[in-house]
């Protein structure tokens, strides 16, 4: 059932007939104005975050990656899944610590639903370009080897730790607690040096 109008709104449409009519468009106008100006505030932002943290994303799909194509496939998705749910992003955590537990989590999803086992990645020729160094290059090069043995849980640890992240934020990323977070790391550390020794 219809609400009737109050005294003001009768008294003036009477007077005025298409005043109603013109203050609802009027006022969604406006409405509809302030709804593009917030979103296109919340689209700078998220556009500002990215360009801050694109290497960070850049990293954790390169990880995951077996190619190029999916490289791009990967990072692309991790960016919508970004902007999907940056409204509901709360400022509870670090930007970087939600950036690298949707991109981890979509890296993940994208990982499990295309592969049945985790594929060796070359290394793309802007490492060279980074350093200069060979040996540096060789000695990275079979650290991304080793890594790209882990499981996905393992790579998730030991990139987060190599990018210097505390345990605490590893935990808050992962889901994990703070003693398995130390307890995982270590085991990984273990393993790394005896698969290097191999």
């Amino acid at each position: 059932m219809e609400r009737p109008p109050g005294k003001a709104v009768f008294f003036y449409s009477t007077i005025f007939p298409t005043l109603p009519v013109i203050f609802c468009y009027t006022w969604r106008l406006i409405r509809q104005r302030i709804l593009n100006m917030k979103n296109i505030e919340l689209e700078n932002e998220f556009i500002a975050l990215i360009e801050n943290y694109q290497r960070v994303i850049y990293k954790v799909c390169y990880l995951y990656s077996k190619d190029k194509d999916n490289l791009n496939d990967l990072y692309q998705e991790s960016i919508l899944n970004l902007w999907r749910s940056y409204p509901r992003f709360r400022n509870e955590c670090k930007a970087s610590t939600w950036i690298y537990k949707i991109t981890l989590n979509t890296c993940i999803s994208f990982f499990r639903r295309f592969s049945k086992s985790p594929k060796f990645v070359p290394l793309s020729a802007t490492l060279e370009t980074i350093i200069d160094n060979n040996n540096e290059i060789a000695l990275i090069h079979e650290l991304y080897n080793l890594i790209n043995r882990l499981g996905n849980l393992e790579k998730a640890l030991i990139l987060l730790y190599l990018e210097e992240k505390s345990y605490q934020e590893i935990a808050n990323i992962t889901g994990l607690s703070l003693t398995n977070v130390a307890t995982r790391l270590c085991r990984i550390k273990e393993k790394l040096k005896r698969m290097s020794n191999e």
